[in-house]
């Protein structure tokens, strides 16, 4: 890491929003040159003097900086043949008629997928480049038409197939043709805009669950309300030559996000991150008060607010479930006739049923497309979009948000099984969108006893 990177790229980000001017890597590095040339020019001796210096000094610096490259790419190398050696499968969840499960079923099967094979030693991971086991959860309208999908390692098949059907008996699991490879979504041929979605807090405060909504329970149809109703009408309303992709890319927490390590020496995840945030806020309810008597400020008994009462319940049960990381994207893409600017942001607000203003977490759009300001004074603009449009399409086809060559981790969330459960569920039979697809009868096999 270079010194001062981070203050760079945070100057950088402020420099286009307040600005609109897109600085590139490429005119800056020229820039130095010229710049180097310039003090070659002016002042030789000093220049001259700070090069034999560096190059003096190289034997103490230039190892480390060879050694420290040389072994991330070793990585990624390793890492990168054993992702490609992975067959994977795309499974369709088409759900009965008849549904009257609640999200707490779609739990039960994230909680029986919370698996973290494959990264058991130093060697294996460092040597063999073995990663852990992510999952794609995802929901696709294809010109209105909703479907429900789940992307995975073909090993892993059968475990997938068993809980879906231990928790949706009458739904049917079968393997897929890749939506995603079915058209070109080429920028020259389509337009595509996409996104990844972020949490607006810190992922230990939960969004507006199911268990808000009262769907932890069964309840009458006319009486249920599922949040995730609204977003499956919003995909369903897709036109003929439209298309939009959603997909859930999950995997076992264990605190990449974070990098560092708790008080311990453990790695620091987002149970860590809970104790902090329930720490502050209880100090938060001890207003401190002078002594009397020596004149000393002292803190205060605690005297939380019902508020703060409720919001550290509310993290502790959190972060009481099993963990995922998770990457949130969504793809919007359409033919040139069919395209519709309004819908974008219906994609931007995809999930405000989740969230609130009243200190509950919730998401916002982020990375992707949503960098271009459409200045008039941005040159070159067009280019760098459709650049943007062709990773985020194969970014999605390769279902990867956590390792390269598509690293979106800076985007990566934390969310508990009943958060997940929440916005990736199969909807009750109450929830009547014609748009989405289900079967008319439940199929199984013969009875094991039946007479020959």
């Amino acid at each position: 890491m270079l010194p001062f990177l981070d203050q760079l790229r945070a100057q950088t980000k402020k420099t286009k929003e307040q600005t609109g001017v897109r600085p590139k890597h490429r005119p800056i590095f020229i820039l130095g040159l010229v710049i180097l040339a310039f003090s070659f020019i002016v002042m030789p001796r000093a220049v001259y003097l700070a090069s034999s210096m560096a190059f003096f000094l190289a034997p103490a610096w230039l190892p480390f900086l060879l050694v420290d490259g040389a072994w991330t790419l070793w990585v990624i190398l390793k890492r990168s043949e054993f992702i490609a050696n992975q067959k994977t499968v795309l499974l369709e969840i088409r759900p009965p008629r008849t549904v009257v499960k609640t999200p707490l079923a779609m739990e039960a099967f994230l909680s029986g997928i919370h698996l973290g094979p494959g990264e058991s030693n130093w060697y294996k991971k460092y040597f063999k480049g073995a990663v852990r086991p992510w999952w794609s959860l995802e929901i696709v309208s294809i010109e209105g038409r909703v479907h429900f999908f789940i992307w995975t390692r073909i090993g892993f098949r059968r475990i997938i197939e068993a809980q879906i059907y231990a928790q949706y008996p009458g739904a049917q699991v079968v393997e897929a043709e890749d939506y995603t490879r079915i058209i070109t979504a080429k920028p020259e041929e389509w337009e595509i805009w996409g996104c990844d979605f972020v949490h607006t807090e810190k992922d230990p405060l939960p969004i507006k669950t199911y268990v808000e909504y009262g769907l932890d329970k069964v309840q009458k149809e006319e009486e249920q309300v599922d949040p995730l109703a609204n977003l499956v009408e919003f995909m369903g309303s897709m036109r003929k030559g439209e298309q939009l992709w959603l997909q859930f890319v999950i995997r076992t927490h264990k605190g990449e996000k974070y990098d560092k390590l708790n008080p311990a020496g453990k790695p620091y995840t987002w149970k860590d991150e809970a104790k902090e945030l329930v720490d502050n806020i209880r100090k938060a309810t001890r207003e401190p008060y002078k002594d009397p008597v020596t004149g000393k400020e002292v803190p205060g008994f605690p005297n939380p607010t019902k508020g703060q009462m409720e919001k550290i319940a509310a993290i502790e049960r959190n972060v009481s479930k099993f963990g995922f990381d998770v990457g949130i994207r969504a793809v919007y893409l359409a033919t040139p006739a069919a395209f519709d600017s309004t819908t974008i942001a219906g994609v931007t607000g995809l999930f405000k049923q989740f969230s609130a203003d009243d200190g509950w977490n919730g998401f916002k759009p982020a990375g992707w497309m949503t960098g271009f300001e459409d200045y008039p004074w941005e040159f070159g603009v067009g280019k760098l979009k459709d650049a943007h449009r062709r990773q985020l399409v194969n970014s999605f086809r390769r279902r990867q948000f956590f390792h390269e060559p598509s690293d979106s981790s800076k985007d990566t969330i934390v969310m508990s099984t009943e958060e997940l459960a929440t916005i990736f569920h199969i909807p009750s039979s109450a929830v009547p969108a014609p748009s989405l697809e289900r079967i008319q009868s439940v199929t199984g096999e013969a009875p094991a006893n039946l007479p020959v």
